[in-house]
């Protein structure tokens, strides 16, 4: 259960710093794309944590 919540932990401050970033560097096309990724990674690793961590 430590694990799941760690991870839900880190995939929200992976998903807050790509956000952060996606909207710092909005003009810039090649960033935009690496920080897209990163948002939906985090975002990615916070649904799977939490799905594990309440069924």
């Amino acid at each position: 259960m430590a694990i799941k919540i760690v991870g839900l932990i880190i995939g929200i401050l992976i998903l807050g710093v790509g956000v952060y970033y996606l909207a710092k560097e909005i003009t810039d096309k090649e960033s935009k794309k690496i920080y897209t990724i990163t948002s939906v990674v985090g975002a990615l690793i916070d649904v799977t944590c939490a799905a594990l961590l309440f069924l």
